[in-house]
């Protein structure tokens, strides 16, 4: 892999108007030790975009701008600590879940206070109502929105270090240096942070003024470093939601119904079930019949024990094919008419199919529901509405629930919603007793949240040298936004007969861009079909969005008779955008010769005012499709992955090259052999043996990512930025591999190469060799 070394920034020194942009107001806040804190108006950090055709609704205000507009009010509320013993500390209102905000976060307090980096201790703060929009993981909004807020509380703790170095050491603020926690004064004397930790509290609140550092001085902001939870991770040390000790939270699982949301009608033999080696517990709740032992073992062997007489679901009987008629005959009409003599049309119609989220940590959750009180413990990116949820749901005032935001490993969106706290809290009401919750492989594939199947109509008009309009309608399952931007009332809204399909216009009007000229461009979504249990996952729309728009600009080069890559530099809107297509062609070496069934395939994606490109080469020649896997669909296999990003500033570009590292691995997944099988009702997949995310044989051994050199002042969104151009750079090289333009994905979904396990129980036998393989 490839980082570019960044160009150096632009002198900001001189120019009046960077400096304005560099100073900020703040507080020291009253506290025994040194607290400060950023104010930052609505009026702030606003975004616009000006581009040659008419603009999207994103390209002028996007997603991104949204959320970090939204989260501005209360930044005064996130405060950065300096202690005694010379560490800071930050409570990030934010969920890590392997993205790496918590180095990220560190390295903007790095810089500004001038601190050692493994100095700076970054905690994820509890569920905290009053920061309203403030604390809602998601959009790839951490880094953009708190960019600013970090910096300039930190800025702030470092000025009021100074002053009070200046009182201790006799001397000016302006004669004194700080490097590595420590300041100097010109005469040679110095003292630490911890010393002055207490001499530079305040005994009141009191508002200040700060200038951030210029680019020019950055030593720690875009330098690539590992993460800060590294060690700790391969260490076995780091603490996940399961790992977390809470007295008497005893191991807890669900037995859950055989079909969607299906519901308890009886239970034939619970207290025959109570009765084996280590349960302590069996109770119905809402979700279907919780188990709990002495350790997880005993709950799957009780689970598999109980017989349960269960009612029907919310998708009882439905299939994938079904539910593609709903879908087309739920798509919006197009508004241009099939063009005559004079020009010609390009149509197609793309079907994406159910997927799972897959995070590596199944979802999972501890709770001790008390009469008057509840504390719950979970990897929450959406802790607020996690807490009014679990209150209400209780009976209790949402004060007296404590929500314990943990590390997560993984989420792709599923930790938007706080299902398992949910359950969590209900089963511990129940029973009266802690529990730790954790759901089963089973359960994720089968009941837990999947990104929806969707269909995606393209009609486009061209003549032989110029694309006169583009429509595209999107038809999808419902998504679940019930999480709504954070907090309380927009989740209410969401949820509303006519808010739900709103807020998802909403989203999909702040995330779709036409990063080409394409003249006359709309983009519509409509929505169909509440019965399933759906996410935002990785990158919400755009994968899917993308992948049609991207096949579509192959079949157009080629109508146009022009080269797939130069066609794209041709109609891209910006010279940022064409870098980023001009990297991946230069590196990837586009155009080269390649043998018969193998092929490249290019594409570019822009969002969250970020622009990325990617150059994969795949291999659908007979021997490698037709290679044996055990129980696996095989099929092409990308051999090669160029991928280039340009996200204005990257915080950490070694982290950021991570980030894009799993976003091809998603795109390689969603073309070629990730989905989930409805048949009757439920899910087919009960298990990663069976639900085919990327693994090491569909994997390219050759993979360059490259990291542009900063092209604006602040740092882009990142998290989901890698998916949409490597899943269509994927599904266009296996257009031109194959000659023919794929039209349903993932592209094996078709062929089950698996027998299905049943469904009761609900949990699997698992294999007893214990030698080859176990789920």
């Amino acid at each position: 892999m490839t980082t570019h070394a960044p160009s150096p920034p632009p002198a900001e020194s001189g120019d009046p108007a960077l400096l304005g942009r560099r100073r900020f107001l703040g507080y020291v806040l009253a506290a025994p030790t040194l607290v400060a804190a950023a104010e930052l108006g609505p009026g702030t950090g606003t975004a616009g975009a000006a581009v040659p055709s008419a603009p999207s609704p994103a390209e002028v205000y996007d997603l991104n701008d949204m959320l970090t507009q939204a989260a501005l009010p209360t930044a005064n509320l996130i405060t950065v600590e300096v202690h005694e013993d010379g560490t800071v500390s930050f409570a990030l209102p934010r969920a890590e879940v392997g993205q790496g905000i918590t180095t990220s976060s560190a390295m903007l307090i790095a810089e500004e206070l001038d601190v050692p980096l493994d100095r700076v201790h970054v905690t994820l703060a509890d569920a905290r109502p009053e920061l309203l929009f403030n604390q809602l993981t998601g959009g790839s909004n951490t880094t953009f929105a708190t960019y600013t807020p970090i910096r300039v509380a930190a800025a702030i703790a470092r000025g009021r270090l100074l002053q009070a170095a200046a009182l201790e050491l006799d001397a000016t603020v302006t004669s004194l240096t700080t490097r590595a926690g420590m300041i100097t004064s010109a005469a040679g004397l110095s003292t630490t942070y911890g010393a002055l930790a207490r001499k530079a509290a305040s005994l009141r609140t009191e508002e200040v003024a700060v200038e951030l550092k210029p680019r020019s001085e950055f030593t720690v902001i875009g330098t690539p470093r590992n993460r800060v939870d590294a060690l700790a991770a391969v260490t076995g040390r780091k603490k996940f939601t399961m790992d977390l000790d809470v007295p008497d939270a005893l191991p807890t699982m669900v037995c859950r119904p055989p079909t969607i949301n299906g519901t308890v009608e009886s239970v034939a033999n619970a207290g025959e079930v109570r009765t084996m080696p280590g349960i302590t517990d069996v109770v119905a709740v809402s979700t279907g019949v919780a188990v709990r032992g002495r350790t997880f073992g005993q709950c799957i062997d009780a689970v598999r024990a109980l017989r349960v007489e269960w009612g029907p679901g919310s998708a009882e009987g439905k299939s994938d094919e079904s539910v593609l008629e709903e879908l087309r005959a739920a798509e919006l009409p197009m508004a241009v008419p099939e063009t005559g003599p004079l020009t010609r049309t390009i149509e197609a119609e793309f079907t994406f199919h159910f997927r799972g989220n897959s995070a590596l940590e199944p979802n999972c959750a501890i709770a001790d529901v008390r009469a008057d009180r509840a504390e719950v413990w979970a990897a929450l990116k959406s802790p607020i509405v996690a807490q009014e949820t679990i209150a209400a749901r209780l009976g209790l005032p949402p004060q007296a629930v404590a929500v314990h935001v943990a590390e997560g490993g993984g989420s792709f969106g599923r930790k938007l919603f706080g299902d398992a706290a949910l359950e969590a809290a209900e089963i511990s009401q129940r029973m009266g007793k802690p529990v730790r919750l954790m759901w089963h492989r089973a359960d994720d594939c089968r009941q837990g949240r999947t990104h929806p199947m969707a269909t995606s109509r393209v009609r486009v008009s061209h003549t032989p040298d110029a694309v006169l309009g583009y429509e595209q309608r999107h038809t999808s399952v419902f998504t679940d936004f019930s999480h709504g931007l954070g907090e309380v009332v927009t989740a209410m809204a969401a949820k509303l007969p006519v808010g739900d399909l709103g807020f998802s216009e909403t989203i999909f009007a702040l995330t779709q861009t036409m990063p080409y000229q394409f003249g006359a461009t709309t983009q519509l979504l409509n929505e169909a079909d509440k019965g399933f249990n759906t996410g935002s996952m990785r990158n919400i729309y755009s994968p899917d969005v993308t992948c049609a728009r991207e096949l579509i600009a192959d079949r157009l080069a080629a109508a146009m008779a022009s080269d797939p890559y130069r066609f794209r530099r041709d109609f891209l809107q910006d010279d940022r955008s064409r870098a980023v297509l001009d990297e991946v062609a230069r590196a990837g070496g586009w155009g080269r010769p390649m043998p018969a069934g193998t092929a490249q395939g290019i594409a570019f994606h822009a969002e969250y005012h970020g622009v990325t490109a990617a150059l994969v080469e795949i291999d659908c020649r007979p021997e490698t499709v037709n290679r044996p896997i055990r129980d696996g669909v095989t099929g092409p296999r990308v051999t090669k992955a160029v991928f280039a990003v340009d996200v204005g500033l990257a915080v950490n570009p070694r982290g950021l090259r991570a980030q894009m590292m799993g976003g091809i691995s998603d795109g390689i997944a969603q073309v070629l052999t990730s989905s989930l099988h409805l048949r009757d009702g439920h899910f087919l997949e009960a298990s990663w043996d069976n639900y085919f995310y990327t693994r090491q044989w569909n994997t390219p051994l050759d993979l360059e990512i490259i990291v542009m050199p900063p092209t604006t002042g602040e740092p882009g969104g990142a998290g989901e930025l890698g998916v949409a151009a490597s899943m269509a750079a994927v599904a266009c090289a296996y257009g031109r591999a194959t000659g023919t333009t794929p039209t349903s994905f993932p592209i094996n979904h078709g062929t089950l190469s698996f027998e299905p396990k049943p469904t009761v129980p609900p949990i699997p036998q698992s294999p007893v060799d214990g030698l080859r393989h176990t789920y």
